[in-house]
């Protein structure tokens, strides 16, 4: 999983937005609370953005250079897929700069 400290070369910022207490943001909620302190960690200096709001669909934005934004909409994911999508997006973001 050495992509996971590549985080910060792919991308220019990541947007997690999920709803506190509705089930189909659950799988959400516990991939943040079980990898965004190894992620931050492993890229210390990196906007990792967690927003929270009632009822929102949870959806994974990567933004990447030039303000070119991707958008995975994780509801129905369980947490290796939610992990799997975060990472093609980075690289994702690694081919754009090959």
């Amino acid at each position: 999983m050495a992509w996971r400290g590549n985080i910060s070369k792919s991308l220019k910022e990541l947007r997690i937005l999920l709803c506190q207490s509705s089930p189909a943001s659950a799988s959400t909620r516990t991939f943040v609370e079980k990898n965004y302190k190894d992620l931050k960690t492993l890229n210390p200096k990196f906007p990792f953005l967690i927003r929270e709001c009632s009822g929102i669909q949870p959806q994974m934005w990567a933004r990447y250079d030039m303000g070119v934004e991707r958008c995975v909409n994780l509801d129905g994911m369980n947490e290796s897929q939610i992990l799997k999508s975060l990472e093609d997006l980075v690289k994702a973001g690694g081919a754009t700069k090959a």
